[in-house]
């Protein structure tokens, strides 16, 4: 999968997993084709072998509870609630701070494994963003008036 192609699948997933009503063995394994980097390219291990086996008996929450733990080993679950018939997910590099000093990424959905997946599509898109230069690479084409001019005797 190219760069480019990637950059455009996380806001995707996350308005396909907004607008599901309940999870699915494609949705899950197209969230892994598409949003995670570690699960392809660690083949059968221990680790990706729990997280399939999960995925077979519609354990969702746990699929995502692995998930997030093999893709994003630097964050954590900081919270899990339920109000209002929805469930609210917070992902967090630190879990430790108070809530007013973190800066954890926060996900809803009346489905719990939607949520937290939704805060991992989060996450991972935050991740993209990140990754993209602030400052353009490409250096701007000189002004054609523009003639450097060497001086012996200047100030």
């Amino acid at each position: 999968m190219t760069a480019a192609r990637r950059h455009h699948e996380p806001p995707s997933l996350n308005d396909r997993l907004r607008n599901t009503q309940a999870m699915t063995r494609p949705l899950m394994l197209d969230i892994i084709a598409h949003a995670c980097r570690r699960f392809p390219t660690l083949g059968q291990n221990n680790r990706t072998t729990r997280i399939t086996r999960l995925i077979d008996v519609e354990a969702w929450t746990d699929a995502a509870l692995a998930l997030i733990e093999l893709e994003l080993p630097l964050w954590q679950v900081r919270r899990i609630a339920y109000d209002e018939g929805e469930w609210h997910c917070a992902l967090s590099r630190e879990r430790e701070l108070p809530d007013w000093l973190d800066a954890a990424v926060e996900a809803r959905h009346a489905d719990l494994a939607l949520a937290l997946l939704s805060a991992f599509i989060e996450v991972e898109t935050l991740a993209l963003a990140a990754s993209r230069p602030s400052v353009p690479t490409v250096r701007p084409a000189p002004d054609s008036l523009y003639e450097p001019v060497g001086c012996e005797n200047c100030g």
